[in-house]
Parts: structure tokens; C-alpha cells; sequence
């Protein structure tokens, strides 16, 4: 099936440049050409048309930090779940996020590359998923979910999960190695203390600089790079200075902190929506007691890192970090990111910048031609109102995701 999008107010992000009465044309899955006014006779293959009436045409949004397997907060729940029920769950969440206008998501702590493959084959509907595999965590790190009086050691850690545990230089090289046999993208350590886990502390830094550095030497000889999970600046510039392209949240970063990822070209993922959504939830959540006590350490810091960052110019990337039926908020960080950014950085964040931080500069996030047929369109301009994104049910008529369409509206 061919597609033709006409009578379209195109948004290109990374330059912001509008166009009017626009038109694209797609063929196997890919843009092959765009144009105003009047276009062309088709040539070859029936189209199908696809009518924008004036609306927005922009690139299809990439969240890059979501956990597609952690359907439910309930871990007890979770962890009688078999590996098929999970993965069955896991792809009904890819959908949903597809419907909300998600056409790339990067996985960062449990999805595989079978995942992978099935949304790639169309056997379920959703995302492009770039998963990374398991993330790697220190004994009684963030990634480390024994209870004080659990005195078992982690055997094999083949089941599904969030991450595996590696202790030592050699042993994470070896874990980074294994990850990415199976096909990782990235690599993803956690390096300070987490709000969900149950042993340690927001403050706690976890991993040496020369375990960290082992694992991005290892990504860098694959061609790939790592990210890490972060909230103190102890551990985020231990691990800027170690190498790392990425931090995940960095609630808590000061001023070297900042300097170290405009000098390293590094990128930052807030994920301002889930500290809101977990805080206003309260133990519906699943979190403990202790747990919501760290969650307040990091969520009031959060926004302010988040200015910090967009002040002194810090590669800036969407991520939502929702689990369970809080997935159903993954749009609402754009409403947060909008009280501190310009509308149309903060749909950068979820386009362009996205792009840059996956390597698929060119290839998403862009209406070129050339890259892939990932388009939304909107009744509305969201560079002029967010909630153009935020309210799907309200404004999205058609997700196109390689260029099979999606009818949002058809279905309201």
C-alpha cells in the first residue's frame, strides 16, 4: 500500500520550519517525496489518500525510557508471571502507547529482542522498540529487588526482568557482552540509588568509575554506547567522567553536572510525570512506605533540574518511566516540560533530540525524505498548545508507523 498525505501544515522540528498546503508521499514503508501545492500523478501502486484538512503533519514521537514489561506495580503479581503472559501484556501496552501517538520507544530495563521482532513484523500493533536488554546493577544496587532477609544468590537470570546483576570489572564486561550478542542497542548501568528499590538510598553511589568505564569500552568497541540511571551528582559526573552518552532522570544534578554534559555532548532524560504520578497515587502505586519517602527526595527537585539543564543547553530527551496502568499518563510530561521550555524544544525532545540520542538521526523524528513514514496527524498545532499531544482522543486522527496507518479518529 502506498499513501499520499495532502492538503498538510507540516512541522519539521529540529528547524521548526512550517509549511502549508503540503503534501508526502510514501512508499514501502518510507518517505520518497513532499511537496507543496498541487502533487504529482502518482506513478506506480494505487495510493491511498489521507486528507490532513489543513491539520498538523509532524514526525511520529519517540519516548526514550519506558519499561514495556512492568505492567503491573504489583511485584508480587509480577513475579508469578510466566514469561509468555508477560510478553503478551507487554506487546497490549506497545499498542496502547502506539495510539498515543508513540511510533519509537526505547526500552530501558527488560525488553528482548523476540519483543522487538514481533512489533517489527506487525504480529502485534505498536511501537519501533529499541530495548536494551536487561540494565546492570551492583548487589543491593537499584537493580537488586531482594528483600533485607532474602539471602538467595541470582542464578542464571534468564527469566524476563528488569536487569541482572554484575559485581566487578570483569563480570561487566562480560554482562555488556552478553547483551549485546542478543541485540541491544545500548547498554544501561544504574549507578545511584533508585526510588522502587528497597535496599538503598537515593544518595548511594553505586558502581566504581572503572567498572563503569569497562562497560562503555565494551559498548564503544560494538558500536553502541551506555546510559545510566542516576539521581545524585556524585553518581551522574562519576559516570559522565567515565564516558557514559546518557543519564536517565538526574533529579538531583548541580553545576558540574551540567558542565559535563554541554562538554560531552552527553544527552539528559527527565522523567518528571512518573515522581507526579506515583506521588499522587500514594501507595496505589505499589511503592512502600520507604519507597515514597525517596520519592519525595527526588520529585520536588525534579522541574528545577529540569530548567537548569534547559538553560545551559543540554541535549534534552522525553522519557515518561510509567509502570503499569500509570502508563496511561506518558503523555503528560509534555505538560510538565511546557512550564519550563518553549513548546517547540519540548517537541524536540520527543522527535529530533530523540533521534540524535538513538543514532537514528535522519531516520525518525523527521519528515525528510528518506526516513521512515512515522507521521501524526493532528487537528491543531502543538507548537502553538501542547495539548494538541496530550489530548490524542481529542486531536490525533491518524498514527502512520512505517506507513501503515492507524485511524485514531475512526475509532473515537
Amino acid at each position: 500500500m502506498h499513501v499520499r498525505v495532502v492538503n498538510a501544515h507540516t512541522l519539521e522540528p529540529s528547524s521548526g520550519v512550517r509549511q502549508q498546503n503540503a503534501w508526502i508521499d510514501i512508499v514501502d514503508r518510507m518517505i520518497v517525496d513532499s511537496g507543496i501545492g498541487e502533487p504529482p500523478t502518482p506513478h506506480g501502486g494505487d495510493f491511498r489518500i489521507i486528507d490532513a484538512g489543513g491539520g498538523t503533519v509532524m514526525p511520529g514521537l519517540v519516548d526514550a525510557h519506558v519499561h514495556i514489561l512492568v505492567t503491573s506495580t504489583n511485584a508480587a503479581e509480577r513475579a508469578q508471571w510466566t514469561p509468555g503472559y508477560a510478553t503478551v501484556r507487554a506487546l497490549r501496552s506497545a499498542g496502547d502507547m502506539l495510539r498515543r501517538g508513540f511510533t519509537t520507544v526505547r526500552d530501558v530495563g527488560g525488553a528482548d529482542h523476540g519483543m522487538a521482532r514481533a512489533l517489527r513484523e506487525g504480529l502485534a500493533p505498536g511501537p519501533r522498540l529499541i530495548f536494551g536488554g536487561k540494565a546492570l546493577s551492583q548487589t543491593g544496587g537499584h537493580g537488586d529487588f531482594r528483600s533485607l532477609n532474602d539471602d538467595s544468590q541470582p542464578c542464571c537470570q534468564l527469566k524476563p526482568d528488569f536487569g541482572r546483576i554484575a559485581d566487578g570489572v570483569d563480570a561487566v564486561r562480560h554482562a555488556a557482552r552478553d547483551e549485546f550478542r542478543k541485540g541491544a542497542h545500548h547498554l544501561k548501568l544504574v549507578v545511584s540509588g533508585g526510588v522502587a528499590s528497597p535496599t538503598d538510598e537515593i544518595s548511594a553511589v553505586q558502581y566504581t568509575s572503572d567498572e563503569i568505564r569497562a562497560a562503555v569500552v565494551e559498548a564503544e568497541n560494538h558500536n553502541r554506547y551506555v546510559t545510566v540511571h542516576a539521581y545524585h551528582p556524585r553518581a551522574v559526573n562519576q559516570a559522565l567522567k567515565a564516558g557514559v552518552r546518557c543519564v536517565e532522570h538526574g533529579n538531583l544534578i548541580d553545576e558540574e553536572s551540567i558542565r559535563l554534559l554541554v562538554e560531552n555532548d552527553a544527552f539528559l532524560v527527565p522523567t518528571i510525570i512518573t515522581y507526579e504520578a506515583m506521588y499522587e497515587a500514594g501507595t496505589a502505586s505499589g511503592l512502600s512506605a520507604g519507597s515514597l519517602k525517596k520519592l519525595d527526595e527526588v520529585r520536588i527537585a525534579a522541574v528545577d533540574a529540569l530548567e537548569q539543564a534547559h538553560r545551559a543547553g543540554v541535549n534534552l530527551v522525553y522519557g515518561s518511566d510509567l509502570l503499569g496502568d500509570l502508563q496511561a499518563r506518558q503523555l503528560d510530561e509534555f505538560t510538565i516540560r511546557g512550564r519550563v521550555q518553549p513548546n517547540i524544544d519540548v517537541i524536540r525532545s520527543a522527535t529530533s533530540t530523540a533521534a540524535r540520542l538513538l543514532g537514528m538521526e535522519g531516520e525518525i523524528g523527521t519528515l525528510v525524505p528518506g526516513s521512515h513514514a512515522d507521521l501524526l496527524v493532528l487537528e491543531g498545532d502543538p507548537e502553538q498548545d501542547l495539548a494538541v499531544l496530550t489530548a490524542p482522543e481529542k486531536y490525533l486522527r491518524h498514527v502512520l508507523h512505517g506507513g501503515v496507518v492507524t485511524d485514531i479518529a475512526a475509532a473515537r
